[in-house]
């Protein structure tokens, strides 16, 4: 349960307003718990008086869930914060059915779902009431198809770059440059992994459009490019290749999180070291508070990481240039306490990072103080395994356009019937023979990876400025001429190699 000190309290609702269950209430402008609560701790976190506090006894009746770190407790009758599972006559239920049978998707003709030709090498007709340059028919499997191609010019283009690394780039929306010039930002990170968005409308139609449209095209065709982030590091990217980032060369992916990494190495961590800390800039984690260590017979060893708690065993660290891209560049720092009530002398506190390139073993002193000792065989094992499981860092790409104009005009007389035919999946969109992934909703918006189009140099710019891709678009003949194809047009996919468009 969750008790608030009144006395703290100043009635500012952040309680109300973030639990989750809709257990806290204000009454004569002081926070109540009230029947329900889970002990979540969101209240807790939330509360800058520190008047909520959670109670740790177990309470009357409630289940304790095991489905995610917070371990709520569920009262009978009531549900967990997540909303999922109810207490019902002391177990818990899952508030919703298995959805068992899954319908089979509306199939369309195989022979659609790669072009009679890529577009790489078309060429280009404009202005927008020209057929594209190249219509093509063929047979596969007794259907005739139909692939029209064009190296279409879009404005509204862009690409994403994704870099894998546990370095620190920079703060999400800053500002990236090249030449000094803003090429795009700093995007929110995935797992392991840091995004870059580079050009999109605005900033191809901004001041420094050349530049923008330049860039795209140099990382999509694999070129080496040299960026800066505003108040963070310079960035040497090149699709396919290691990060190089202010100089120093990122070889290899996190496996997990520091909590996932505890996760995942508990059984082979129990009985090398009586505690470890896995550093990470999201997420450090803490081997015997964690659920893992307790899975694997660990007993809370009484040390405290430095982090800002999330639930047992995970905490959440900050950004730096440090260990685990956190701020921590000694390792002994990653300690923050050690509480000699539970822990005792000797006890040997491991402190790695999720790729565990660095390491270090510290010893507990008698008064609570830790001492580096060197790593032992076990120890020296354990890293080795962490690390043989991380993946090699490297920098990849997806670029992404939005489709219109001439890019649909030269395809087909009724533009909006090209559209719906491409997202009824009619009509296979491929960029230089990859598959693109379409954006749903209106318009024909779409991302691929660059490392699939099937030949090299597939992209450039113009100085309108907008970049330049090989866009196909493959069909059935039915299809094409119920959507108002350029029928006139149409020649046989054979004997086209070596043509020059």
């Amino acid at each position: 349960m969750v008790k608030v000190e009144l006395e703290l309290c100043n009635g500012c609702g952040l309680c109300v307003r973030d639990c989750p269950l809709g257990c806290m209430r204000l009454e004569d402008k002081k926070a109540v718990a009230g029947a329900g609560c889970s002990s979540c701790g969101v209240c807790t976190r939330v509360c800058p008086k520190g008047a909520a506090q959670k109670v740790e006894d177990i309470i009357p009746g409630a289940v304790t869930c095991t489905s995610c770190p917070v371990q709520c407790q569920i009262q009978e009758g009531f549900n967990g914060a997540c909303l999922r599972y109810t207490n019902q006559g002391g177990s818990l239920v899952r508030n919703r059915e298995l959805v068992a049978a899954v319908p089979e998707p509306e199939r369309h003709a195989r022979q659609i779902e790669w072009p009679l030709v890529a577009a790489i090498g078309a060429g280009t007709e404009y202005p927008d009431p020209r057929p594209a340059p190249y219509i093509v028919q063929g047979q596969r499997g007794g259907i005739e198809v139909v692939t029209v191609v064009t190296e279409a010019p879009l404005s509204y283009s862009g690409i994403k770059v994704k870099i894998d690394t546990n370095f620190h780039i920079g703060e999400e929306g800053a500002k990236v440059r090249r030449n000094g010039l803003v090429v795009g930002m700093v995007d929110t990170e995935e797992y392991g992994s840091k995004m870059l968005s580079i050009g999109g409308a605005n900033l191809l139609t901004g001041s420094s459009g050349f530049i923008v449209a330049r860039t795209i095209v140099d990382i999509a065709n694999g070129r080496r490019v040299t960026l800066k982030v505003d108040g963070g590091s310079k960035l040497e990217l090149q699709v396919g290749s290691r990060p190089v980032i202010d100089g120093e060369e990122d070889s290899a992916m996190r496996v997990g999180c520091g909590s996932a990494t505890v996760g995942l190495f508990a059984t082979h961590l129990k009985g090398v070291v009586d505690e470890a800390i896995i550093l990470d800039h999201h997420i450090i984690g803490l081997f015997s508070e964690h659920r893992a260590g307790q899975e694997v017979g660990m007993a809370y060893s009484g040390v405290a990481p430095t982090g800002r708690k999330s639930t047992d065993g995970r905490y959440f660290g900050e950004h730096g240039s440090g260990w685990g891209g956190t701020a921590i560049n000694n390792p002994r720092d990653a300690i923050k306490s050690v509480n000699m009530a539970t822990a005792r002398a000797g006890m040997r506190i491991l402190v790695t990072e999720t790729t565990a390139r660095k390491a270090a073993l510290f010893e507990v002193q008698p008064d609570g103080g830790v001492q580096e000792v060197s790593l032992t065989p076990e120890v020296k094992g354990v890293i080795q395994l962490i690390a043989s499981n991380c993946e090699e860092a490297r920098v990849s790409a997806i670029y992404t356009g939005g489709a219109g104009g001439s890019a649909r005009a030269g395809v087909t007389t009724l533009p909006v019937e090209l559209t719906r035919a491409v997202h009824r999946g009619e009509v296979k969109l491929t960029i230089g023979g990859a598959t693109a992934m379409l954006l749903p909703g209106g318009g024909i918006n779409f991302m691929v990876d660059v490392e699939k189009v099937v030949a090299p140099g597939a992209f450039y710019w113009t100085p309108t400025p907008a970049t330049i891709a090989p866009v196909e678009y493959t069909m059935e003949l039915k299809t094409y001429e119920r959507i108002g194809g350029h029928l006139s047009r149409l020649r046989p996919a054979e004997g086209l190699a070596g043509e020059n468009g």
